[in-house]
């Protein structure tokens, strides 16, 4: 994935966000809706977009475009750079494979030692106990 690249084909489009402002929500459009079409993307390989489409379906639309919005901050600038790295957030996540586990068993050194110490822990915690007479046990 060209993160620079994929900067440059992102689209943004603009709209009155409600919330605190005051007069500045009813005259400025702060929201701001980050827009990429995945299909078209060069920044993207046949690989990746099957990827994008198959993990963020949800967030894909039928012409096959990706969005995000913000409206959290209260100038549209901010908005626009929260969004965007929004959207380059979702799509690095939706392009992680995570390793595979390799399943290994315990070595019996491993249990041993184990065993060993709550024994240990076990006598400790036993020699700490008060006998009936008043005296501790030995």
């Amino acid at each position: 994935m060209n993160t620079e690249l994929l900067k440059s084909e992102i689209t943004y489009r603009t709209a009155r966000s409600g919330g605190k402002g005051g007069q500045n929500v009813n005259k400025v459009e702060t929201k701001v809706e980050a827009r990429l079409d995945v299909a078209a993307s060069e920044a993207l390989n046949e690989a990746e977009k099957h990827l994008v489409f198959e993990k963020l379906a949800s967030k894909i639309s039928a012409e096959g475009i990706l969005f995000v919005t913000d409206q959290t901050a209260r100038s549209q600038w901010a908005n626009k750079q929260l969004a965007e790295a929004k959207l380059l957030r979702l799509i690095a996540k939706a392009l992680h494979q995570p390793k595979k586990r390799i399943v290994t068993r315990i070595s019996q050194g491993a249990k041993a030692a184990r065993l060993q110490a709550k024994r240990q822990h076990a006598e400790k915690k036993a020699n700490r106990r008060w006998a009936p007479n008043g005296s501790q046990q030995d």
